[in-house]
């Protein structure tokens, strides 16, 4: 007998199920980039534009968290929707326990060592004398947050693959509205005063908070997770060579951003004009800016991966044709719209960052905008195949298409042009990286969808889809 979830993913119309899924994870996304620019907003008015610099510092930090935490969650979410699509339960439970075990003991001990080595790591970040005090008060409490947050990360996707996205939404909602909350309790003088410090305690609670939530949630009788208490340090090696197998595109995809960072701000530093940490500072909040923007996009692409996993695996070609191509449409448009919108209010969306409109400040931001947006022209395909490589267990794929946009194309660029032509080749080299791992991957799209559609032809002869 098949359950509600089984239904809702195998047979539900195509549109109607992506929304279904989507529109949580869309909500939870834009919650979650709402805390993001929110953090930075209350920190440039309780500190100052300098102190913003300290979040782009951790940047590399708080990356590599998130890509530890998508790495596992989607590795293990990709092997369990496949496994729910063949109705192989054992396989199922094998997947809930073995990622979340894991995932302790690796942050564990990420935790202990960032502790230990707080300072060389800030240095290597390209923290600089006016701001790494800053840097080390928002680090300290981050890093704590390391283990309930890629907790909850992992847990949110396994969720969302059982089609359970109502929980991995509230999740979300719970951790970035609560870090609204707190954030102005802990920064501002008629609170606790507190500052940077202040902001990172407050991701600190609610990263907390988010993990508690989703653990309940997946626990309860409603759940298909079945977290095995007897069992939990059990670790299947199987189960963990596939999660991670399948799980490193994501890992490369966003850990790679870390480094991104890491080059970024050491490169200000060496090619800045003037003080360096005023455009670390404005490079921190542009990329906030564009994350809040953008982020809300991939809720899409997190609706999308249980049903291309789960149709993949009970072969129903017709229907995994479909939401990719849906999703790459729906996904694109949204994508222009956020760069059209970059273009045309630049210096209002800067101007709430800096307290007297600060000339530097809103100069340097403003060429930033210029540029960057170009490449969303075509960056949808980008993360769409990777997350259909994913999905379906193709790694190798995956791998491919992640490394393509950071590591063998935007580091390469950003290193020639920087020296050549200073800050501004740093914005050319976002744009040309974007639209060139678009491009990438568009081709990949084309020659994927054409394999889907032969075996349609071969399974329904008598289906007719669009190309």
């Amino acid at each position: 007998m098949m359950t509600n979830q089984e239904k809702m993913l195998g047979e539900m119309d195509i549109s109607k199920v992506l929304l279904k899924l989507s529109i949580p994870a869309t909500i939870a996304m834009l919650a979650n980039a709402l805390y993001n620019l929110v953090d930075t907003l209350f920190l440039a008015w309780g500190a100052g534009e300098i102190a913003i610099g300290a979040l782009s510092i951790v940047m590399p930090l708080q990356t590599l968290i998130f890509a530890i935490g998508l790495m596992i969650g989607m590795g293990g979410a990709s092997v369990y929707s496949r496994a729910f699509g063949r109705k192989d339960y054992v396989s199922m439970k094998k997947v809930v326990n073995t990622a979340l075990f894991f995932n302790g003991l690796l942050t564990s001990i990420l935790t202990i060592l960032g502790l230990i080595y707080i300072d060389e790591i800030l240095i290597i970040f390209g923290a600089t004398a006016s701001n790494i005090e800053y840097a080390k008060d928002y680090f300290f409490y981050i890093t704590l947050s390391l283990v309930p947050f890629t907790s909850a990360l992992v847990l949110n996707n396994l969720v969302r693959a059982e089609g359970r996205a109502n929980v991995a939404m509230i999740s979300l909602l719970i951790g970035s509205l609560l870090n609204i909350i707190l954030d102005p309790i802990f920064i501002f003088e008629w609170g606790l005063n507190m500052g940077v410090a202040g902001a990172a305690i407050a991701t600190l609670l609610s990263k907390i908070a988010m993990f508690l939530y989703v653990l309940k949630a997946t626990t309860s009788k409603k759940s298909t997770l079945q977290i095995d208490h007897t069992a939990f340090y059990k670790l299947d090696f199987q189960t963990l060579k596939e999660i991670i197998v399948i799980g490193v595109p994501t890992f490369v995809r966003n850990g790679l951003v870390a480094f991104v960072f890491i080059a970024v701000n050491n490169l200000i530093n060496h090619y800045a004009p003037s003080d360096p940490a005023m455009y670390i500072s404005v490079f921190g909040v542009v990329n906030r800016i564009i994350t809040f923007l953008l982020l809300p996009g991939f809720g899409l692409v997190q609706g999308m991966l249980p049903i291309v996993g789960f149709n993949y695996g009970a072969n129903k070609y017709n229907r995994l044709h479909d939401v990719i191509q849906l999703s790459t449409k729906l996904l694109m448009i949204y994508f222009i719209v956020s760069g059209v919108i970059m273009w045309l209010f630049a210096g209002p969306l800067l101007s709430i960052f800096t307290k007297n409109n600060d000339p530097l400040f809103m100069a340097i931001g403003k060429e930033a905008f210029t540029y960057i947006p170009i490449g969303f022209i075509v960056l949808a395909f980008q993360f769409i195949m990777s997350s259909v490589y994913q999905a379906i267990g193709y790694p190798v794929r995956a791998f491919l298409i992640a490394l393509s946009r950071q590591l063998l194309i935007f580091l390469p660029v950003l290193y020639l042009l920087t020296p050549i032509l200073g800050i501004l080749g740093i914005w050319i080299s976002f744009a040309i990286s974007d639209g060139l791992s678009g491009l990438i991957s568009w081709k990949a799209y084309h020659y994927e969808m054409g394999i889907f559609r032969k075996k349609i032809q071969e399974t329904s002869p008598k289906l007719v889809l669009e190309a």
